[in-house]
């Protein structure tokens, strides 16, 4: 039977923390907490829940997810967030699993909670991602925003569980509005160094898309109130992304610091 260790990176989340971390005590054999200098009492509960907690620098997600990785005792490492717990059912799949592993790695649903309403549309589910492998066949990606695991064999095939692992993002709006300004940062940073641009075209049209895209085509209509309101603020977001690497790269191309 293979051992686990659940890693799980963290800011100023005391609100979640100890969910994510009870929950992962059913089916890992350790919890690896990597912090990035709480302030608040995020470390305490964590490490009262018996949780192993290291400092870390926070210098983007895929650095910060792979530095936990690297912390992990097992070669089998299930990486969750720290607003996400597991179903019953994603639980019971990770513990039948345990006994006979037959992939390197395993996909399983993310269901979200925005505002006290699960979102079932939206391009938010089933959105399978990849959470749950053997960290000795593959590594993960340093992408600051949008990080990912990949398997070292581009052969390799990858499993998937039944269950969902619980994300509870957002408890207010003005929860997604600070988080899109946070990772609209980022993400726009990161881009303009390596070179990405954007024209007036795409930042008039590319947000009117998005919300064609997720509210229409991908139904998140039937999501409720909630649902036009997620549409609305990723098209938001997808805007303010695109003005902010509009005016880094000018700032760029002018010798400002930014």
């Amino acid at each position: 039977m293979i051992q686990i260790s659940a890693v799980i990176i963290t800011f100023n989340e005391e609100r979640n923390i100890a969910r994510a971390i009870e929950s992962a005590r059913k089916v890992a054999d350790e919890v690896v907490v990597v912090d990035s200098f709480s302030k608040d009492g995020t470390v305490a509960i964590a490490e009262k829940m018996g949780a192993r907690v290291i400092q870390h620098p926070f210098n983007g997600y895929g650095e910060q997810k792979g530095f936990a990785e690297a912390q992990a005792k097992y070669d089998w490492v299930l990486n969750i967030d720290a607003d996400e717990a597991l179903s019953p059912e994603l639980e019971k799949s990770i513990l039948e699993m345990r006994s006979n592993p037959q992939f390197d790695a395993y996909e399983f649903n993310i269901l979200t909670n925005y505002c006290g309403k699960w979102i079932r549309h939206c391009g938010w589910y089933p959105n399978p991602k990849l959470r749950f492998w053997n960290k000795t066949k593959g590594c993960m990606t340093t992408d600051k925003v949008h990080e990912g695991w990949h398997l070292h064999d581009k052969d390799g095939k990858i499993g998937f569980l039944k269950g969902d692992a619980l994300h509870y993002s957002y408890y207010t709006i003005s929860d997604h509005l600070k988080k899109i300004e946070q990772y609209s940062e980022i993400g726009a940073r990161f881009d303009v160094a390596r070179g990405k641009h954007c024209n007036f075209l795409k930042l008039w049209l590319w947000p009117k898309w998005e919300f064609i895209k997720l509210y229409i085509m991908r139904l998140g209509i039937l999501d409720g109130y909630y649902g036009y309101l997620l549409c609305k603020n990723s098209a938001y977001a997808a805007f303010v992304k695109y003005q902010k690497i509009r005016q880094y790269t000018e700032m760029k191309k002018q010798g400002i610091s930014f």
